[in-house]
C-alpha cells in the first residue's frame, strides 16, 4: 500500500503538537499527510478501578479529537490496543510518538511495525536530562538545579543578562499565605468551565451501560464535565486562568478552604496531560502576563516552577530512575490502603479536613497539590500505608493522574519511600499546620493543638506516632532532627500512642 505511513494516537496525545508543531517527513515526527489511528480500548477500563470522571473525561477527549480530525483518522473501538490496531491498519507499519507509561512502551515495542518517535509534550529532551542527571544513583538529583537549566534552555523569565527576573530564580517563600481570614472562598472568577454535548451524553450512556453489564466498575461521581477535553477548551482555559486567576496564584499557592477545591489554581493539568496544551505555550502565556504588568512575578515565576520545572522533573525521573523505583519502601510502609480510602467514603470520616478533601476527590476527581500531599498523602504515611498501592491509588482517582505523573509524586515527594532522592524530608505535619493553611478546623469536633482526649487532632498524634516509630531517622536528618529531639520533651506520649493504635486504620 503507498503514502504515507499512518501514525497512531494515544488518548493522552491529542493536541496539535503530536502531528505537525514543526514536524518534517523523515524527521523526529509523522509525516504531516499521515492517515491517522485512535484505539478506544476497553480493557484499559477492566485493568483498573478508575474514578468514573476520569473514564469520562478521557473518552470524551478521544472522541471529541476524532470528531474534529474527520475522515484523516481511523477510530477502532476494541477489547485491547492489539485487536485495535490489527483492525486499524493490519500488518501495515505505523509510527506512535514515545508513550507516558513504561507499560504502552513495552507494548509497542513489542510490536515488529510499529516505530516509536521521540515524545511530544514535554520541554526537556530525554539526552539532555541524562546529560545533566549522569548514571542512576550518581548524583542528586535537586529539582532546583534542574528548574535553573530548564528555565536557562528556554530562555523562560530571564534578565537580558541571563540572570533570573527579580533576581531571584525561586519565590516560594512568598508562595505561603494562609487564606484570607473569615473567607469561605477567594474574590476570584470560578475556573473555566466546558459545556457537554452530544459526545459526553453518549459516553456517559456507555459507560452506564458496561458498568450495568458489569464489564468495569468505577469509583467516585461522574457530574457535568468540569475539565477541558477538546483543544478550543483547554486554550479558552489557558486563557481564562491567565486573564482572571493566576495574579493571586502565588500567594495563595499553599492555602487550603474548605468550600473552594480550585483557589487560585489553573487545573492545567488536566488538558495538560491529556496532551491537548503543550507546557511551553503555557508557561509563555504566564511569562507574557508578567512582562505586560498584569500578574505579580511571585505568580508568574510559580506557575512556572510547576509546568516547566516539576512537572518536566517527574517525567523525566520516570524514566531515569527504572522501574524498580515504584516500589522503594525505605521506610517499610506495608499497610494496605483501608475500603474507606480505596472507595472515597468520605462520609465515614469525622476529621473535617479529610473529610472534605477526600469528598472533592469523590465529587471532582481533582484536588490541588496541598491537599493531595499535607492531608492525603500526610495521613498515608502518618499510618504506614503501602506507598505502591498508594501511588496506584492517586493514578487511578484523578483524572489528571498517569503512572508518569504519580510515581515519583508519591513514592518520592509524599511517601519518602525513596530515603531521599526526591525530596530532603518526609512530608509529616500535625494539625497547625493544617489550621494555619486552612479553614478546615473550626467546626471540626476535633481541636489541633490537643494530642490527649477526645477532641485531639488525629493529624496531631498521627504525627507523633510517625515521629516515634522513625525517630532515627529522622534524628539524623538535620531538617526533621528538631521534631525527633521533641519527643523527648512530649508529655503524655505512652497515651497518645496507645490512641494511635486503638485508632487503627479506622476513619478518624
Amino acid at each position: 500500500m503507498s503514502g504515507p505511513r499512518p501514525h497512531w494516537l494515544f488518548g493522552d496525545q491529542l493536541g496539535p503538537h503530536f502531528l505537525t508543531a514543526g514536524l518534517t517527513p523523515g524527521g523526529d515526527g509523522p509525516d504531516p499527510d499521515a492517515p491517522l489511528v485512535m484505539i478506544e480500548a476497553r480493557s484499559v477500563l477492566r485493568r483498573r478501578r478508575f474514578h468514573r470522571a476520569k473514564a469520562h473525561l478521557v473518552l470524551s477527549a478521544m472522541r471529541h479529537a476524532a470528531d474534529a480530525l474527520g475522515d484523516r483518522v481511523r477510530y477502532v473501538q476494541a477489547d485491547t490496543y492489539r485487536e485495535g490496531l490489527s483492525r486499524a491498519v493490519g500488518r501495515r507499519r505505523v509510527t506512535v510518538c514515545h508513550p507516558t507509561s513504561r507499560a504502552a512502551l513495552g507494548l509497542v515495542d513489542s510490536l515488529p511495525h510499529v516505530t516509536v518517535l521521540p515524545p511530544r509534550g514535554f520541554l526537556v529532551p530525554f539526552a539532555d536530562f541524562r546529560r545533566w542527571a549522569g548514571a542512576p544513583g550518581e548524583r542528586r538529583l535537586l529539582l532546583e538545579d534542574f528548574y535553573h537549566r530548564v528555565r536557562r534552555a528556554e530562555h523562560l523569565l530571564l534578565e537580558p543578562d541571563g540572570s533570573p527576573a527579580g533576581g531571584r530564580w525561586n519565590l516560594d517563600r512568598d508562595n505561603r499565605e494562609p487564606p484570607p481570614e473569615g473567607a469561605a472562598t477567594l474574590p476570584l472568577p470560578p475556573p473555566f468551565e466546558p459545556e457537554e454535548d452530544g459526545i459526553d451524553e453518549r459516553v456517559r450512556a456507555d459507560l452506564d451501560r458496561w458498568e450495568r453489564d458489569g464489564d468495569v466498575a468505577f469509583v467516585g461521581r461522574d457530574g457535568p464535565r468540569r475539565f477541558a477535553a477538546t483543544r478550543p477548551e483547554a486554550e479558552r482555559a489557558l486563557a481564562h486562568f491567565v486573564a482572571h486567576r493566576l495574579a493571586d496564584f502565588g500567594r495563595y499557592e499553599d492555602a487550603m478552604l474548605h468550600a473552594d477545591p480550585w483557589m487560585a489554581h489553573s487545573a492545567l493539568s488536566v488538558p495538560l496531560n491529556l496532551g491537548l496544551l503543550d507546557p511551553g505555550e503555557c508557561v509563555r502565556a504566564a511569562e507574557a502576563a508578567y512582562r505586560s504588568g498584569q500578574v505579580p512575578l511571585n505568580s508568574a515565576e510559580g506557575f512556572v516552577r510547576q509546568v516547566a520545572g516539576w512537572r518536566e522533573y517527574v517525567w523525566q525521573l520516570y524514566w531515569h530512575l527504572g522501574e524498580g523505583y515504584r516500589d522503594a519502601n525505605r521506610l517499610g510502609h506495608h499497610e494496605p490502603l483501608p475500603a474507606w480510602f480505596r472507595d472515597l467514603d468520605a462520609d465515614a470520616v469525622a476529621a473535617r479536613c479529610l473529610s472534605g478533601v477526600l469528598g472533592q476527590v469523590r465529587d471532582h476527581g481533582w484536588v490541588h497539590h496541598i491537599p493531595r500531599l499535607m492531608v492525603l498523602g500526610n495521613w498515608a504515611l502518618q499510618h504506614g500505608w503501602d506507598p505502591h498501592e498508594l501511588t496506584d491509588w492517586f493514578h487511578r482517582c484523578f483524572v489528571d493522574g498517569y503512572d508518569w505523573v504519580m510515581t515519583a509524586n508519591v513514592v518520592g515527594m509524599s511517601q519518602f519511600a525513596d530515603g531521599g532522592l526526591v525530596t530532603t524530608k518526609p512530608y509529616a505535619a500535625g494539625g497547625a499546620y493544617l489550621h494555619r493553611m486552612g479553614d478546615y478546623c473550626g467546626p471540626c469536633r476535633y481541636r489541633p493543638t490537643e494530642r490527649l482526649g477526645d477532641r485531639a487532632c488525629p493529624f496531631t498524634t498521627g504525627y507523633w506516632a510517625f515521629v516515634h516509630r522513625h525517630r532515627d531517622l529522622l534524628a539524623a536528618n538535620h531538617r526533621t532532627a528538631r521534631a525527633a529531639a521533641g519527643l523527648r520533651r512530649l508529655t503524655g506520649l505512652p497515651e497518645v500512642l496507645a490512641a494511635e493504635r486503638a485508632r487503627g486504620q479506622s476513619p478518624p
